[in-house]
Parts: C-alpha cells; structure tokens; sequence
C-alpha cells in the first residue's frame, strides 16, 4: 500500500447539523453518520450497556486495510 491513512492519533472532529466534518475522511463518516445522527436525535445506548457513556459509541472505519477506530460521542 503506497498511502496510508491520514488520520493520526488524538484528531477530533465535530459534525454540525448532520454534515460530515471538514478533513474527516468521507469512508470513515460512512461508518459513524448512523451513530452521529441517532446521538443528535437523544438516542443512545447502541451496545446495551457496555458503554460507560450511553451516549457515545465505538466506530470502526470500514475500510480493512487501514482500519481506525473512532470514539463518538455528544457535546454540549
């Protein structure tokens, strides 16, 4: 592979009404914008409990060969 993922450790975004986040990868918002959007409606939750925070979620890009994991949750 000649180029690997540009995201690096401790980057943070922040999604407004919906949209992906300028310089956030458009394969990785594919993987979170459910959760996003369900985060922004009040839902929560996602994996029964086994999150500390219910109102966040782990997302993992889908793209095999580069895999990042994100952590999403909600701000105020």
């Amino acid at each position: 592979m000649e180029h690997a993922c540009d995201i690096c450790e401790g980057q943070s975004w922040i999604s407004e009404n919906g949209k992906c986040p300028e310089g956030l990868c458009p394969e990785a918002w594919k993987s979170m914008r459910e959760f996003v959007e369900a985060l922004a409606r009040g839902e929560g939750n996602f994996f029964d409990g086994w999150m500390k925070n219910p109102n966040s979620a782990m997302i993992s890009c889908n793209d095999g060969f580069r895999p990042v994991s994100f952590y999403v949750e909600t701000i105020e």
